[in-house]
C-alpha cells in the first residue's frame, strides 16, 4: 500500500490491493454556469481537479478527456425530439419556444444556459467512456465526477439534470455484463435511473435518500420494481440528521446481501455529495470519511466499478469529498492539511480536507433503522440467487489494435458521418502522466439482443442498448495527459469508415 504527503495507508486486505483507475475530466467543464443564484455549480469539478493535482493523485491514474456524446448516443435512452430540443435551445431563442420549454421541464430548476448541450455531451461522454473502459478490462475503477445526473428522464429534464449519463453508462455495461448494480448515496432519490430499469431483472437499483416532503418525492420503501423487475429496485428512506454510524448500519448489510444474491458483473456508484453534513440543500450529517466508507465498501468486492458524481451544493465540501474518494479508489491516504493551490481560499479558515459533522439531531431512531433493515433484507430473501438471464447472440469483444501514429490530431473527429461539428480547444491539464492514444477497430454489433422492457421506454431495451456504443473519449494534444481512445462500433449505425 502506498501513501503520499506523509499520510497513512488504508488497511491492507481485500481492498488493500492496488486498482487501476481511469479518471475522466474535461478542463472546460468548470466554465459552464447555470446562472446567478443557482445552487448547481460545475465549477466544483475544477476545484476537485485542482485538489487532485496538488495532492499528487493524477500521476497515480490514467487521466482522460471524455469524447463528447453525440445525438445518436444520447438517443439510446432519451427521446429524439427531446435531444433535438436540447441541441437547439439557447438563452437567446428560449422566448420563442415557451411550449417546448414547458413540455420538456426546462426553465427554472433546469435553466437554459450558454453551452447547455455541450455540457450534456461532456458529462455523458465521461460516464459512457468509463463504462467502455471497464468493459474492455482497461481499468478496475473508472471515475467521472462530472456525471451522476440521476433525475433526468427519457423525455424531460428534472432536478438540475438534463441527460441521464448513468442510464447511458449502464446500457453500455449491459453489453458486456449480464447484471449491473446501481447504488445511489445522493441525498435525493435516484428516480430517473430507477424508472429506466424498473421492469428488468438485469439492473438492480438501490437508493439511500431523504424521504418525506423532499424532492423528488419518490423512493418509498414499498417501491420494489414491477414484473420481471420485482424486488430489483430497493429504496432506503431516511430522515434528517442521519450520521455515519446509522448510515452504515443500513448500507453495509443491505449492499453486502445485494452483492451476494444479485452477483453483479459491474457496479455503478453515484456519490452525490449533498448527503454530507452542512450541504446547502441537504439535511444529512455524514462526514467525508463516512460518505467515502461507501466507496471503500464497494471497492472491497473487487467488481468493475464506475464512480460518478451527482448533487453537492456546498462546493468546498464537494471538492474535499470527491478528492478523498479518488484517494480511496486508488488505495491512497493523504494529509488532512491541504496543499496550497489556486482555490486554497475556499477552504478557510482551517484549510483541511476533512470537516467535522454538526451536532444536529438524528431523527432516525434505532427502531426505525432496524425496521428498514429487516424489511429490505426480507425483500432480498425473495431473490434466492442471481437470476438466470437469457443472453443470446452476445456481441464479439471489440479489439483495441495498436495506435495509428498518423491519426494524432486532437481536433479531428475522423468520422465521415458525424452529425456534430466538433471544434474543441484542447487545454492542458496538470499532472505528470504520459500520453497514449489507442484506436479501436469498429465491429458490427448488430444482432445483440437484450430482451427486456423498461418502464418509461417506448421500445425494448435491446432496441436501446443492443446496437449502439458511444464514442467514449476524445484525444487531447497535451503531452502531460494520457489519453486513450476507443472508437467502438455502432452496429448498423457504423461510425468509422
Amino acid at each position: 500500500m502506498d501513501s503520499i504527503s506523509g499520510g497513512n495507508s488504508l488497511p491492507s486486505g481485500a481492498d488493500g490491493v492496488k486498482r487501476k483507475v481511469c479518471y475522466f475530466y474535461d478542463p472546460e467543464v468548470g466554465n459552464y454556469y447555470y446562472g446567478q443564484g443557482h445552487p448547481m455549480k460545475p465549477h466544483r469539478m475544477r476545484m476537485t481537479h485542482a485538489l487532485l493535482a496538488h495532492y499528487g493523485l493524477l500521476q497515480h491514474m490514467q487521466v482522460l478527456k471524455p469524447f463528447p456524446a453525440r445525438d445518436r448516443d444520447l438517443c439510446r435512452f432519451h427521446a429524439d425530439d427531446y435531444v433535438s430540443f436540447l441541441r437547439s435551445i439557447t438563452p437567446e431563442t428560449q422566448q420563442d419556444q415557451l411550449r417546448q420549454l414547458k413540455r420538456f421541464n426546462v426553465g427554472e430548476d433546469c435553466p437554459v444556459f450558454d453551452g447547455l448541450y455541450s455540457f450534456c455531451q461532456t458529462y455523458a461522454g465521461g460516464s459512457v467512456g468509463g463504462a467502455v473502459k471497464l468493459n474492455h478490462n482497461l481499468c478496475d475503477i473508472a471515475i467521472n465526477w462530472a456525471g451522476g445526473l440521476h433525475h433526468a428522464k427519457k423525455c424531460e429534464a428534472s432536478g438540475f439534470c438534463y441527460v441521464n449519463d448513468i442510464v447511458l453508462a449502464i446500457l453500455e455495461l449491459l453489453k458486456q455484463h449480464e447484471r449491473v448494480l446501481y447504488v445511489d448515496i445522493d441525498i435525493h432519490h435516484g428516480d430517473g435511473v430507477e424508472e429506466a430499469f424498473y421492469t428488468t431483472d438485469r439492473v438492480m437499483t438501490v437508493s439511500f435518500h431523504k424521504f418525506g416532503d423532499y424532492f423528488p418525492g419518490t423512493g418509498d420503501i414499498r417501491d420494489i420494481g414491477y414484473g420481471k423487475g420485482k424486488y430489483y429496485s430497493l429504496n432506503v428512506p431516511l430522515d434528517d440528521g442521519i450520521d455515519d454510524e446509522s448510515y452504515h448500519f443500513l448500507f453495509k448489510p443491505i449492499i453486502g446481501k445485494v452483492m451476494e444474491v444479485f452477483k453483479p458483473g459491474a457496479v455503478v456508484l453515484q456519490c452525490g455529495a449533498d448527503s454530507l453534513s452542512g450541504d446547502r440543500l441537504g439535511c444529512f450529517n455524514l462526514s467525508i470519511k463516512g460518505h467515502a466508507e461507501c466507496v471503500k465498501f464497494m471497492r472491497s468486492f473487487n467488481v468493475p466499478l464506475l464512480l460518478v458524481g451527482g448533487g453537492g451544493y456546498t462546493i468546498r465540501n464537494v471538492a474535499r469529498c470527491w478528492c478523498y474518494e479518488t484517494g480511496v479508489a486508488l488505495g491512497l491516504e493523504f494529509d488532512d492539511k491541504m496543499p496550497q493551490h489556486e482555490y486554497y481560499e475556499y477552504f478557510g479558515p482551517d484549510y483541511t480536507l476533512h470537516v467535522a459533522p454538526s451536532n444536529m439531531e438524528n431523527k432516525n431512531s434505532r427502531q426505525i433503522l432496524e425496521d428498514i433493515r429487516a424489511k429490505l433484507l426480507d425483500y432480498l430473501s425473495k431473490l434466492q440467487h442471481a437470476p438466470s438471464v437469457q443472453f443470446q447472440e452476445r456481441p464479439p469483444d471489440t479489439e483495441l489494435p495498436e495506435a495509428d501514429e498518423d491519426r494524432e490530431d486532437g481536433d479531428e473527429r475522423w468520422d465521415a458521418d458525424s452529425d456534430m461539428d466538433v471544434d474543441d480547444e484542447c487545454k492542458p491539464m496538470p499532472g505528470r502522466v504520459k500520453r497514449e492514444i489507442v484506436e479501436a477497430e469498429p465491429k458490427d454489433l448488430e444482432g445483440q439482443k437484450i430482451a427486456e422492457h423498461a418502464r418509461g421506454f417506448d421500445c425494448t431495451t435491446d432496441e436501446i442498448a443492443g446496437t449502439k456504443a458511444l464514442d467514449p473519449m476524445m484525444p487531447i494534444d497535451e503531452p502531460s495527459v494520457k489519453v486513450e481512445q476507443e472508437n467502438l462500433s455502432k452496429g448498423s449505425d457504423q461510425m468509422y469508415p
